[in-house]
């Protein structure tokens, strides 16, 4: 059975874009193929380390066969392929990270992953990527994420820093931009 989901992208170290690039390209080794990437956005820190370099964020909406377990498994391995060292502290500095967000209607919940995301209505870097994605994206029980987004107080500066990320058009494919 294949899902159609979505994965939040982000690298506050190094060459942002190309790491994000890179999880992208990686992706497709894992049986995630990406369809479609939203735009690329400067955003500030958010969580338990405010003081570090601002991340590059980007959504990405993906098609797979895996499960949610089989999916993270698929990220962690994306992410050290890309560069990602086990360790450090929550929220602080990285390469890359590639969360699960949202994997079709499912709700799950294990000691590694909880979908939706637990973060996915509370992060402005989440939100405006993925209402560009799909501005009618709801989750599982039909609560709108615009609406998640328009109750989101100030702060969390997002700003659109570039294009999307170019998208391979099939496994092994060379690279199209959406």
């Amino acid at each position: 059975m294949s899902h159609t989901g979505y994965l939040g992208l982000g690298s506050n170290i190094g060459d942002r874009r190309a790491h994000l690039q890179a999880a992208v390209d990686t992706l497709g080794r894992h049986g995630v193929r990406v369809l479609r990437s939203s735009s690329v956005y400067d955003t500030e820190p958010v969580g338990l380390i405010l003081d570090q370099p601002e991340f590059l964020n980007a959504c990405v909406e993906i098609d797979t066969a895996h499960g949610p377990a089989e999916l993270l498994d698929a990220c962690k391995a994306v992410e050290r392929e890309v560069g990602r060292t086990a360790g450090g502290p929550r929220h602080g500095p990285r390469v890359i990270d590639v969360d699960v967000l949202l994997l079709g209607d499912l709700e799950y919940v294990s000691e590694r992953l909880c979908l939706p995301h637990e973060q996915v209505t509370s992060r402005r870097f989440v939100l405006v990527p993925l209402l560009e994605l799909d501005p009618d994206l709801t989750l599982p029980g039909g609560a709108r994420l615009s609406d998640s987004l328009a109750a989101l107080g100030g702060g969390q500066d997002v700003r659109l820093a570039g294009p999307p990320l170019n998208v391979p058009s099939a496994p092994g494919d060379v690279h199209t931009t959406v």
